[in-house]
This record gives structure tokens, C-alpha cells and sequence, in this order.
């Protein structure tokens, strides 16, 4: 990798028109007053780093759980997954993964496996670092069915700033551990719900780099209780 490529990332498609309308503000800054214009030029330029989209080298080993956005683990706690799925009532095991404003918002799928169902759901835009994020706020949910026969959920949610979820898949539709499956505009979070009696690998306030690091590994073999 060159000096150049370790610092200017691709961005994705879903950034150009932003990062478009930013620099013909900031065009019109300058012709204002040019210290608006530098400023201008700095926003442009977070913009263009918001949508960055860089290359991730998953791991291969089967059965590993990757974290399908950067960002740090908020939360880790038995919850009910999002209702509009279909899975019931019984608890699972929440990751909840926190993205800034200043993180890569690019979506991965966690597993390998056929999205069984995506359901949408409108709601409110909270703060997305609040735990009733989850249940009330603008939500995009997946369910990815496993060549075990197993599922497992991940799920966008819009934030305080985030006005758009963005979807690449649908259902039916086969995805890689690592592959792109979609992106929230701006600050916002992921939750994943594991498969019933799956345990997390990660804790509460780990950096998490999207496609690849490891949240659980399903191939791991059960610890005994007590």
C-alpha cells in the first residue's frame, strides 16, 4: 500500500452527491468571505471521510461472527429480537455497536448465510447511545439464515442525526461473512442477535473494525455451566 492510499480512502457511491453539494457550498463561502470558505473546505472534506468505504479482509474460519460496522460496543445484554422478524419472545444475546459521526458507516454482514427476511420498521430518532434505541427508533432489520439451520440478526438504527437507512440486499439473497449489505447516514448503530445460547467474545467499550473483528465464534464448543 502506498503513503497516498493509507490516508485517501474510496468513498462510496452513496457520498457522492453530498460530498457534491458541500463543495458547491463551499464554493459559494468563498465567494463570501474566504475564512468561510476554508471552513467550508473542512466540512467538505469530514464528508468525504464519512463516506469512506475501505477494503476489509475478513476472516475464513467457519463460524466466526464479525462485526458488521466500526464503531465501539455499547451494550451487551439478553434482549427480545425486533418483533416484525417473526423469532418470539424468548431473549438472545444483544450486541450493541455505538458509530460516530466520525466512524465508517458501511454495513457487513456478520455471517454467511441467506437473508431470510428484512423487515423496516418507521420510528423516532433518539439518540442512538440510549438503549430504547432499539425498540423505538427507525430500524432496518435482517435475518440471516446459516447453513446450520441456524439464524441470526442484525439490525440498522437511525440515530439522533441519521434521517436514512440504506439497504443493499434483499431477501433471498446470499451474502459472504465480510460483504457489503448496506450504510446509515449520519451517527447511528447496529445491533447483533446472536443464535440462542451463543455467547459474545467482545466487552463493553471495545473498538469493533467492521468485517473483521470477531464478535462470537459458533464453532466454539459449549462451556460447561456453573
Amino acid at each position: 500500500m502506498t503513503m497516498l492510499g493509507t490516508f485517501l480512502k474510496p468513498m462510496h457511491r452513496e457520498g457522492v452527491p453530498f460530498v457534491a453539494i458541500f463543495a458547491v457550498v463551499t464554493l459559494g463561502l468563498f465567494l463570501l468571505y474566504t475564512p468561510l470558505g476554508w471552513i467550508g473546505v473542512g466540512l467538505t472534506i469530514w464528508c468525504y471521510y464519512f463516506f469512506r468505504d475501505p477494503e476489509r479482509v475478513p476472516p475464513t474460519r467457519a463460524g466466526l461472527v464479525l462485526s458488521p460496522a466500526d464503531g465501539v460496543v455499547l451494550l451487551l445484554e439478553p434482549a427480545v429480537p425486533p418483533a416484525e422478524l417473526g423469532l418470539g419472545d424468548a431473549p438472545l444475546t444483544r450486541i450493541s455497536i455505538f458509530m460516530s459521526v466520525f466512524n465508517c458507516h458501511v454495513n457487513r454482514s456478520p455471517v454467511s448465510g441467506r437473508v431470510g427476511a428484512i423487515a423496516y420498521r418507521p420510528g423516532k430518532f433518539f439518540n442512538a447511545s440510549l438503549d430504547k434505541a432499539s425498540t423505538d427508533n427507525e430500524r432496518n432489520s435482517l435475518r440471516l439464515d446459516m447453513a446450520d439451520g441456524r439464524s441470526l440478526v442484525v439490525v440498522q438504527i437511525a440515530g439522533l442525526v441519521a434521517r436514512r437507512i440504506v439497504s443493499f440486499t434483499r431477501e433471498g439473497a446470499a451474502l459472504q461473512a465480510g460483504e457489503r449489505f448496506g450504510l446509515i447516514r449520519f451517527g447511528s448503530r447496529l445491533d447483533v442477535y446472536l443464535p440462542d445460547g451463543e455467547a459474545p467474545l467482545v466487552e463493553i467499550g471495545q473498538t469493533m473494525v467492521a468485517g473483521e473483528t470477531v464478535l462470537a465464534d459458533l464453532a466454539a464448543p459449549a462451556q460447561p455451566e456453573g
